[in-house]
């Protein structure tokens, strides 16, 4: 008689727990340097060998002193994964909440960045230090599938004794490394995790199966990206004499014009706008675009800087700053919060601390690091124009503010000071 599917599972079951026993009589002789009786797989005895040279105390706590929540939150935002936490969460979170476990997502160096799941087990995850900011590399945590996927470069899954670190054999977990597409670089782990009992053998093929998922939809966004710099880019290097190119903000080829295409330029960890020696290219001339940066290789005219400035007020649901440059004009969509900002600007162009723009944004001057956040924001497609120390903008920039018909339609969701007396004025 073909048996039940719930007869299998059973008996996958017993296997399981008939093997975490013969993994555990193994790792006991291991630790004691006597034969094994059974070998663990392959990938769990490398990861072994690895933490035992490394001296991982197998008898060790799994704590490890987390990062700072502003550590945290600045690694969020450098990594690409954040752009895709809405599809992980979708694909994974829930099937690990229905199954009794997590889903964790880590950075290149395994600390913990997200986690997501079932409320029970997101408690008991906080026993062993499974938690936001967490390190779990195999140096510090032993053979662990997010630390063991790093080390490994792989997707793998460890079950119960195959941890290295004992505190860990109650619990079964399964990872699987989000590769970049552009250049296939680590970008971070994705882990499922959970109580030894909720051990199921498909949860690594789903894991990787998400990771690919990811992965393809960072290609994807990557491309629609690279299309929107290259519709704003093509018509000013049309215009372009000499050899210029315009990448994004990774260095990644847009459009190009009097140079041999490459895939990617090295740019410098801290790019700013104006002059800069690019090894590749020599001297250059560099300006922020929507998305990424204008490089024009200097041979002798490109020093002008943007001239005009118009900010686009007009519309509430169409707010924009527009940038007339040398050799064309592209335009940046603004947050009601940057508008304000630039409004702020404008009306005080002889500048304003942060201080004086938390007061003129908030009515509160002690909101200084808000305000230098979403300043330094702003900076990343206006560095060109505007200018720090105090914040305003640069010497001989022409600056436009198109207000809308009626004052009262000015930024008519703003509570900020600021808007608020410029509405009475008018």
């Amino acid at each position: 008689m073909e048996a039940s599917p719930v007869d299998v599972m059973r008996l996958a079951v017993r296997e399981a727990d008939r093997a975490t026993r013969l993994v555990h009589r193994a790792r006991e002789a291991r630790l004691a340097g006597e034969r094994m009786p059974v070998a663990p797989r392959a990938e769990i005895e490398a990861s072994w060998n690895r933490v035992l040279r490394n001296g991982v105390d197998p008898e060790k706590s799994t704590h490890s002193v987390l990062l700072e929540p502003d550590e945290i939150e600045h690694r969020r935002r450098n990594s690409t994964l954040g752009e895709v936490m809405p599809l992980l969460g979708d694909a994974l979170a829930a099937i690990a909440d229905a199954s009794q476990q997590i889903m964790v997502v880590t950075d290149v160096e395994g600390r913990v960045l997200w986690r997501q799941g079932n409320t029970g087990v997101l408690r008991r995850a906080d026993d062993i230090c499974l938690a936001e900011g967490a390190a779990w590399s195999e140096e510090s945590t032993g053979t662990n599938a997010i630390g063991t996927a790093i080390a490994a470069r792989a997707p793998v899954q460890v079950h119960s004794a195959e941890h290295f670190v004992r505190s860990l054999h109650g619990w079964t977990c399964a990872a699987a490394p989000v590769r970049d597409p552009r250049d296939g670089g680590l970008m971070g782990i994705v882990d499922i995790s959970g109580p030894a009992s909720t051990f199921h053998p498909t949860t690594l093929a789903l894991v990787g199966s998400v990771a690919r998922l990811a992965e393809s939809e960072i290609r994807t966004r990557h491309l629609e990206s690279i299309d929107r710099l290259r519709s704003v880019a093509a018509p000013m290097l049309c215009r372009l004499g000499g050899r210029a190119m315009a990448v994004d903000a990774h260095g990644w080829l847009a459009a190009v014009t009097g140079i041999p295409p490459v895939d990617r330029l090295p740019l410098p960890k801290s790019l700013q706008p104006g002059r800069v020696w690019l090894p590749s290219l020599g001297m250059c001339r560099v300006e922020p675009l929507p998305g990424g940066w204008l490089v024009q290789v200097s041979d002798g005219a490109v020093d002008n800087p943007p001239r005009r400035v118009v900010l686009d007020l007009s519309r509430p649901r169409g707010l924009a700053v527009n940038v007339v440059s040398p050799v064309g004009t592209w335009t940046q969509r603004l947050s009601p919060r940057h508008a304000e900002l630039l409004f702020a600007l404008a009306l005080r162009r002889e500048g304003r601390t942060a201080s004086e723009l938390a007061q003129d944004i908030f009515g509160d001057p002690t909101r200084t690091v808000t305000v230098r956040a979403e300043i330094s924001r702003l900076r990343r497609h206006l560095a060109e124009v505007l200018a720090h120390r105090p914040y305003r903008f640069g010497e001989g920039v022409e600056v436009e503010v198109i207000h809308p018909e009626h004052p009262g339609d000015l930024l008519p969701h703003s509570k900020a000071p600021v808007v608020t007396a410029a509405r009475s004025a008018r």
